[in-house]
């Protein structure tokens, strides 16, 4: 049987490397990205570009989305040249971008309206996971879609999680990367005072490291703050709209994230100082400077 066509959104960190994974699995394959800059080397590799969402997903099976925030997946879906206007009904419709959690229900509800099925699948994992088919899809919506949207998924992760009904792969997924800005947060502060002490930097990094804070991503990126190597493997900025978007939900919920707006305060420092377009290792620098 013939695998089925895939429409694919945003081509950036994350989605340039899930959109190869697409490729070398063999699906037929469009792609669309709003700097046309970065779709041209998808073409060399076997997949269509499109000029618009609109004209990517006339006859997809399968669309798939990864931007930035609300209002770049809005664009990607919506309006006249967006995903939803050509999309025929039964196309699966994946938003996996990191985004809150109204625009997912009410992208949720226009996809029904237009006889589309949904799933929001935002992925845990960066860059090199993007790339090398490792991801974690979170995933909010109908257990029967998702049986159909496996062998998808199975080309750009190694596991996937039905988390609940629509909405609640997007909601773990910023209750997700806001403790993990604050652990990112909470580093650059410890360093910064690592640093100005006098302490031996290694030596004291390897007590952090070694013991009870020394998470995975914690050992990852002290490394990059050291080195220093702030080359974009999760953009700082994001996370910054991550934390926003977390600090939100929270207060839909009558819970008020407090150490999320500690962390995002280091993090806007870090975006008004230049770096938002570095990696969130980056984010340390402000206190190196002050």
């Amino acid at each position: 049987m013939s695998k089925p066509r895939i429409a694919f959104l945003g081509l950036g960190i994350m989605g340039g490397g899930m959109a190869r994974r697409l490729l070398a699995n063999g699906f037929p394959l469009t792609v669309f990205n709003r700097n046309a800059q970065k779709s041209s080397p998808f073409a060399a590799e076997g997949a269509q570009v499109a000029n618009s969402p609109r004209e990517v997903s006339a006859q997809a099976d399968f669309i798939i989305s990864m931007v930035a925030d609300d209002n770049a997946a809005r664009s990607m879906w919506l309006g006249e040249n967006g995903a939803l206007a050509t999309a025929k009904p039964g196309t699966v419709c994946i938003e996996c971008s990191t985004v809150s959690v109204n625009w997912v229900r009410e992208l949720a509800a226009i996809a029904g309206k237009k006889q589309c099925e949904f799933l929001d699948a935002p992925v845990t994992g960066s860059k090199n996971q993007a790339a090398s088919g490792d991801l974690n899809f979170l995933v909010g919506g109908d257990s029967a879609t998702l049986e159909k949207t496996r062998p998808v998924f199975a080309a750009m992760g190694k596991n996937v999680s039905l988390i609940g009904p629509t909405g609640s792969g997007a909601l773990i997924k910023l209750i997700n990367n806001f403790v993990c800005g604050v652990q990112i947060s909470a580093l650059a502060e410890a360093l910064a005072m690592i640093e100005r002490s006098g302490l031996d930097r290694a030596r004291a990094l390897e007590v952090l490291t070694g013991g009870a804070p020394g998470s995975p991503l914690v050992k990852a990126v002290s490394a990059r703050m050291t080195a220093p190597d702030f080359a974009p493997n999760f953009l700082l900025r994001l996370m910054a709209k991550d934390l926003g978007y977390a600090i939100q939900e929270g207060k839909n919920l009558s819970v008020q994230l407090v150490t999320a707006k500690a962390a995002l305060e280091d993090f806007q420092k870090a975006i008004a100082a230049g770096h938002g377009e570095k990696d969130i290792a980056a984010v340390v620098e402000p206190f190196r400077k002050s």
